[in-house]
């Protein structure tokens, strides 16, 4: 699967124990940042977006301090369906439910296990369709 990642500067660490983990065996498409410098997470939040609207990568990651702010910016870009998840389980109704195609983590909320249960689950689950697919469409 094509993955776009991306994280403020709150997120390195994470992003890249990812990468070397749960995604190793994806192709990625990193648009940084990889350093602890100060970065404007819209930025970020619109570039990963744009690259899963334009069909360039499947899905996206997104990391920030709360995952907040990231799902708020990329879910401007139209055909973004961005869930701020913090657990397993919304991670996995965020894709039967929702067909979440940008996935956004807080790296001050969750642990780099936490993390990686979230996108294992996140990565697997299908969309359900039927009833759902409707309501996705109203998303739209």
């Amino acid at each position: 699967m094509k993955i776009a990642i991306g994280c403020d500067h709150t997120g390195p660490d994470m992003k890249r124990a990812l990468i070397e983990s749960v995604l190793s065996d994806h192709e990625i498409t990193d648009v940084g940042t990889n350093s602890e410098a100060a970065v404007d997470y819209p930025d970020i939040a619109h570039e990963v977006a744009h690259l899963v609207a334009e069909g360039q990568a499947e899905r996206g990651i997104l990391i920030c301090g709360t995952g907040i702010g990231m799902a708020m910016a990329a879910g401007k870009v139209p055909g973004i369906r961005a869930a701020r998840c913090g657990d397993p389980y919304s991670a996995e109704l965020s894709r039967r439910h929702n067909n979440a195609n940008v996935l956004c983590m807080g790296a001050r909320i969750i642990g780099h296990d936490m993390a990686r249960k979230i996108v294992e689950t996140w990565l697997v689950a299908p969309f359900e369709g039927g009833r759902h697919a409707r309501r996705v469409g109203k998303i739209g």
